[in-house]
């Protein structure tokens, strides 16, 4: 749609229209929160809600929840369509789906989507993905870890299902999700809430044509992707023509401990035009830290553009993604996924990093470098006889940016508002002690804007459980700095059972420790922006009197030297330790 004939509509239809959608999409997910039975649902937010057309084009998403589900969505219909035909959909119609064919994610991301129909026309499809806790094999929590070898491995595999067909259940499916789920009673309640928001939509999306028109109603939706588009042409326009790169690395994908997995981003800007060329990232490999999406190119790509509007399909129209087959990040099926996201923080960073000398007034450094640290254990409570699962995700510190420091004990940039869950919950739902959450001392890496902080979350477990503390794949590749800043410090797991006295770094998945047994989950620091001698000495004192920088790494990173009485700042002795340094 040109903009001549953009102007030619109602520029407050455009408006209404343009907010109405995303508000149904939001109000799809305060549902979602309040009927869900699962803590990755209803507290940490592992989830999205969209509206897709017939050509799987995104109308609008949720505010919040997961980012990384974006790039996901579409394929899907896209993939039934070619399934089932238009024809093949009919009102009261509800299909379950988490292929790995088609949406190469783990298993536990279960999509719900209805068609909505008006007047008897297909018009789009109401859509929820949320994390369920359990889809049978390895699947309890977050997957089974990188050493899951295939999807049979991890669990139930349903390939665009109907689990309703014209308002009537499938008893014989329902029957065999029951039969090989640990936990029917979250997992399907998780289900019927998202069909509860899916119907929300249908409704909302009913009233809202119904006033307008069909025909209306598209031509507007035309409208706010073309709208969008332009937005994000004219911000990439800024950006100077050029090719950038950048590379980073993951440790290993959890079999092969000797091979580096390579991601690299080649970021061509030409114009109003951008193409994010991933092909020299590594082959898909043997651990299941493969995936099958185009999100991490997407979510740099929109944090650069438009980070803070609704998203749409308009948002990426600017944007090629060029990522070949067999690549780890589009690896084929049946390549084991079920860690399939533990890759994209890596990638949003390299993406970022490579446009630096193009934006360094824009770039920040390198953020946490996963996605948090996950508290994952599971059990039967002696006291009610019942089977728990335990799940959250801790965040940790984003890099330095050019104006100020970065955040900390935030979850990923892929994460959108994911949160961990209140330790009032976590306390409720299982045996354990929370014992500590706290900011991580000299965690944050060294600049003038210093990265964020991790944290460390210590839990004791009162019952026996199995614990799954799965290492990031960063222990060598810290989150990096710019501009001199210093990395942050690294993620780690450490337990210790209760006859012993050290801490033991651990790399776990399914593993029985017996009551009284300590972990901690440790996360990482964000990489620092700039020379870290040039902080300002009074932020520096700031941040030792709050107990995130020690005295030691006051003086020895950023030069600044304290009296340890009252942390008052010698100045004299700090400008020449400063001096020395920089000399």
């Amino acid at each position: 749609m040109n903009n001549l004939l953009i102007k030619t509509l109602d520029p407050v239809t455009l408006e209404v229209i343009g907010n109405a959608l995303p508000a149904i999409s939001n109000e799809m997910s305060a549902d979602l929160q309040r009927a869900s039975y699962n803590m990755m649902v209803y507290e940490v937010k592992d989830y999205c809600c969209a509206l897709i057309d017939k050509q799987g084009r995104l109308i609008s998403q949720n505010l919040g929840g997961v980012s990384h589900f974006v790039a996901d969505l579409g394929v899907i219909i896209k993939d039934g369509m070619k399934k089932y035909g238009e024809e093949g959909f009919k009102p009261g119609d509800v299909l379950i789906t988490n292929h790995q064919a088609v949406a190469g994610q783990h298993l536990n991301n279960i999509v719900i989507y209805t068609p909505f129909f008006f007047k008897g026309e297909l018009v789009c499809f109401a859509m929820v993905r949320a994390h369920w806790m359990d889809v049978g094999g390895l699947s309890t929590g977050f997957g089974g870890g990188v050493r899951i070898t295939d999807p049979w491995m991890e669990g139930l595999q349903l390939d665009q299902l109907k689990i309703y067909e014209s308002g009537e259940v499938n008893p014989t499916l329902l029957q065999i999700l029951k039969d090989n789920i640990r936990f029917p009673e979250s997992s399907l309640g998780d289900m019927r809430a998202q069909i509860a928001a899916c119907r929300l939509a249908e409704r909302r999306l009913d009233e809202l044509i119904a006033k307008y028109g069909h025909e209306t109603f598209l031509q507007y939706v035309e409208a706010i992707f073309a709208k969008t588009e332009e937005k994000c042409r004219k911000i990439v326009a800024k950006i100077p023509d050029g090719v950038y790169e950048a590379e980073s690395f993951m440790d290993d994908d959890g079999f092969n401990l000797d091979e580096r997995v390579r991601i690299h981003a080649r970021v061509t800007v030409s114009g109003e035009e951008m193409t994010i060329d991933l092909s020299g990232c590594s082959e898909q490999r043997k651990g299941a830290i493969n995936g099958r999406t185009l999100a991490g190119a997407m979510v740099a790509y929109k944090g650069l553009t438009a980070p803070l509007d609704p998203v749409n399909e308009g948002s990426f129209g600017a944007l090629k993604v060029i990522i070949p087959e067999g690549n780890v990040m589009m690896a084929k099926y049946p390549a084991p996924m079920a860690k399939w996201s533990i890759i994209l923080p890596t990638v949003i960073d390299t993406v970022l990093t490579a446009l630096a000398p193009a934006l360094p007034d824009q770039i920040p450094a390198a953020h946490m470098g996963n996605l948090g640290g996950s508290i994952t254990c599971f059990g039967a409570d002696p006291r009610t006889g019942k089977r728990f699962v335990l799940q959250s995700i801790e965040g940790g510190g984003w890099g330095g940016r050019p104006h100020e420091d970065g955040e900390s004990a935030s979850v990923s940039v892929c994460q959108g508002d994911v949160r961990n869950a209140p330790i009032e919950s976590i306390e409720l739902k299982a045996p354990v002690i929370v014992e500590e959450r706290s900011l991580r001392m000299d965690s944050a890496g060294p600049g003038k804007n210093r990265g964020g902080c991790g944290l460390d979350v210590k839990v004791r477990n009162l019952v026996e459980v199995q614990w799954s503390l799965s290492q990031a794949r960063r222990r060598n590749v810290p989150p990096w700095g710019l501009w001199g800043g210093k990395s942050g410090a690294i993620s780690d797991y450490l337990l210790k059972l209760p006859h012993e006295e050290e801490w033991a770094s651990v790399d776990v998945a399914r593993h029985t420790v017996p009551p009284e047994t300590q972990v901690i989950i440790r996360t990482s620091g964000g990489g620092g922006w700039g020379n870290p001698l040039e902080r300002d000495p009074e932020k520096v004192r700031w941040d030792v009197r709050e107990g995130l920088v020690s005295l030691k790494a006051a003086k020895e990173e950023y030069g600044v030297v304290l009296n340890a009485d009252d942390l008052a700042i010698d100045m004299e002795q700090t400008n020449l330790l400063r001096q020395e340094r920089n000399a």
